[in-house]
């Protein structure tokens, strides 16, 4: 390493922020070029080149080259410009599984995936709005499978009280449902 390379790589240790700008402007052009070269984006390029002079910056007391500095930002910003390239040709790929996984499954599917979606949010919305022995009761029965007697065994109330509540449900479910639809839906008890 020359004596002037080692002279600004010791000055932009140091914080010196006037060397750091004449070492910018002296390679800010030719290295966005250098990047240019092998991008073919310009405006890349200039993006890549100033994100190094920004980490160059940034972790500047650790910086120590075992090349001359001219070799270093050269071989940095090649270094950079390759791996922006990587980094799109994985993204382009993650793209392309995402797109054909998406393919894979026909637009009716989609549709219907998409209506019992929007029907499960409706059923959890309205569980929330009513009270909570409804709720309770109506997921026992109708998710759980049990009979309204041994609903009200476990619960300790009587199975008019089960009969009465999950009519209650029943109700909040049409409303819900009429909301949704826009029709009178018949829900058996």
């Amino acid at each position: 390493m020359s004596i002037t390379n080692f002279y600004i790589q010791k000055k932009i240790q140091g914080g010196d922020i006037r060397e750091f700008e004449r070492l910018f402007v002296k390679y800010y052009e030719p290295l966005c070029h250098h990047a240019n070269k092998i991008l073919r984006d310009m405006d890349t390029s200039e993006d890549i080149v100033q994100e190094f002079f920004y980490n160059f910056w940034k972790n500047r007391e650790s910086f120590s080259p075992k090349l001359s500095l001219n070799a270093y930002l050269y071989q940095s910003i090649r270094n950079n410009a390759l791996h922006h390239i990587q980094h799109l040709a994985v993204r382009e790929t993650y793209t392309q599984h995402v797109l054909s996984d998406f393919e894979e499954t026909s637009p009716s599917e989609n549709l219907e995936n998409i209506e019992v979606q929007e029907l499960n949010n409706i059923i959890n919305a309205t569980l929330k709005k009513m009270p909570e022995r409804c709720s309770t009761i109506f997921r026992m029965n109708r998710f759980e499978g049990k009979k309204y007697r041994e609903i009200a065994e476990i619960l300790s109330i009587s199975v008019k009280t089960v009969e009465a509540d999950m009519g209650k449900a029943l109700q909040f479910f049409r409303t819900s449902l009429k909301e949704f639809t826009g029709e009178e839906l018949k829900i058996s008890s």
